[in-house]
Parts: C-alpha cells; sequence; structure tokens
C-alpha cells in the first residue's frame, strides 16, 4: 500500500491560478483573488521564496482588485514579473488575468 500527501496528489484536482514571487505583489494577489472568485474557496500555499494561489476550475484576478489590496495605480504587467509558473491555462488583458481548465478531471 503507498501513501501519498496533498501535494503529490495535485494531478488529481482542477485547481488553477498563479505561482508568485513572495512579496508585496504576491500578498495583495491574494486578497484580490478572493475578491474577485466570490464564493469560491481559495487555496493559499505559503513557501516562503512564493506563493501558490489556487482556485477550482478558473482563477480570476482583476486590475482594480489588486489596486484596492495594493493602494496604489497597478499595471497587469506587474504580475508578469513576479509570476514563476501557473497551474492551467492563462488568458490576459490589460484589466484581468484570468486561469482555468479546458478539460476537467
Amino acid at each position: 500500500m503507498s501513501t501519498h500527501s496533498a501535494a503529490s496528489e495535485g494531478y488529481r484536482n482542477n485547481r488553477v491560478g498563479p505561482i508568485l514571487r513572495a512579496g508585496e505583489v504576491a500578498q495583495a494577489a491574494i486578497q484580490a483573488v478572493e475578491d474577485d472568485n466570490p464564493g469560491k474557496k481559495i487555496h493559499v500555499e505559503d513557501r516562503t521564496a512564493y506563493v501558490r494561489i489556487e482556485c477550482e476550475d478558473e482563477c480570476i484576478l482583476t486590475r482594480a482588485s489588486m489596486e484596492e489590496a495594493l493602494g496604489r495605480p497597478f499595471q497587469m504587467r506587474e504580475i508578469e514579473i513576479n509570476l514563476g509558473s501557473f497551474s492551467g491555462q492563462i488568458d490576459t488583458s490589460p484589466d484581468r488575468i484570468r486561469f482555468y481548465l479546458a478539460k476537467h478531471l
């Protein structure tokens, strides 16, 4: 009988979202994802050097929510600078980033 940790079973879920370098933008993104995805359970893994933020099936992150969380103007390209990786597929615009799955498990 083998045992699996939650991390090793990651391929068995439908979670999507950004993996950001730790810092101000990552902390703001946690709040922004919570605001932009009402009613969804947000999974946050803080690994000191990076933060993984995920939602089931789809994860939206808007410029307006980032500006509110940071208390300053924000351009979505700042996410790209801090984005180490992501899970799912990505669709970007100047006002939002959408992480999603085309196929579900």
